[in-house]
């Protein structure tokens, strides 16, 4: 696929989002409607339990066993700056059920065949870097502070950062940083993502309504980046399992406040569909492999 198309998408130029005026009450409305669908398709728990919640306590495990304790909580923390990339299936779940179909757990799988997957696949590399460049720059506060060795264990690690000074420096930094990490992440992905799924207008025109949206709307934005991070410490809290949940309503949240953010446009809606078919056929949910996985037509 071009490098232009890449970048630029479908009609990008000619076509420049239209954004709307929001408000931080829009942040809430965006929240229940993402309740809302999670209740409508709760079944789309099951697949976002299995990674969300494996990711997290595999995390965990890691990290204690590899000698970085130390680094358990930038990583848990610093995983939810992948989170836009990873819900892609559920904004197209989201888009599908505003539409009025009887969508299936099936449907999130069509995002594969979007024309605008080589540049979402570039932006969640580029989240990639930005999660790999927070977690070396958790890793050079805890040496500046405790030098280069690891934690013995972790209770007398933990007990020693809540109660002394250079813990207390841990933290304030620590928070400090990854509220920069954060930010960044926020302002690049807060309708890119959706935006670029929804229309393939390539990376450049998808980040930059992205910094758009943020810089009309900055109490909206900020109160959405507050709700999806206050939401997150909750799921983590006990174990990473409430994460099986609440990723899946901000999932379903994130493509309702871009819809609340950016006015639509059918005309240049270029929507993934499943391959070889208009419609789907009769037997789809009964066998809807068949339409992921459409037999090999032979040679004439």
């Amino acid at each position: 696929m071009a490098l232009s198309h890449v970048y630029l998408g479908t009609g990008a130029l000619e076509a420049r989002p239209v954004l709307r005026k929001v408000s931080p009450r829009d942040a809430f409305a965006a929240l229940a409607e993402g309740w809302d669908d999670f209740q409508a398709m709760p079944s789309h728990l099951a697949f976002l339990a299995i990674f969300y919640v494996g990711a997290g306590i595999a995390i965990t495990a890691m990290s204690s066993f590899g000698g970085a304790l130390q680094l358990v909580f930038p990583l848990a923390a610093g995983f939810a700056l992948m989170g836009p990339f990873l819900a892609i299936g559920l904004y197209e779940l989201s888009r599908r059920r505003e539409l009025g179909e009887n969508v299936r757990l099936v449907d999130s799988l069509v995002v594969a065949n979007s024309p605008a997957l080589p540049s979402l696949a570039l932006l969640g590399l580029a989240l990639l870097a930005i999660f790999t460049a927070w977690i070396a720059a958790a890793q050079a506060i805890y040496v500046s502070l405790y030098g280069p060795d690891a934690p013995v264990s972790g209770q007398a690690f933990l007990a020693d950062v809540l109660s002394t000074q250079r813990g207390w420096r841990l933290i304030g930094l620590g928070c400090g940083v990854g509220f920069l990490f954060a930010v960044v992440v926020l302002s690049l992905t807060v309708v890119s993502f959706p935006l670029m799924l929804d229309r393939d207008v390539g990376l450049v025109p998808a980040i930059a309504t992205s910094l758009r949206v943020t810089a009309h709307n900055p109490m909206a934005v900020a109160t959405w980046g507050l709700i999806v991070a206050g939401l997150l410490i909750l799921g983590a809290l006990p174990l990473f399992i409430g994460l099986a949940i609440v990723m899946p309503v901000l999932g379903h949240a994130t493509w309702r406040f871009y819809r609340r953010a950016v006015e639509r446009d059918p005309v240049h809606e270029h929507p993934a569909v499943w391959p070889n078919v208009t419609n789907r056929p009769a037997d789809y949910y009964s066998n809807p492999h068949s339409v992921l996985f459409p037999p090999r037509q032979e040679r004439k």
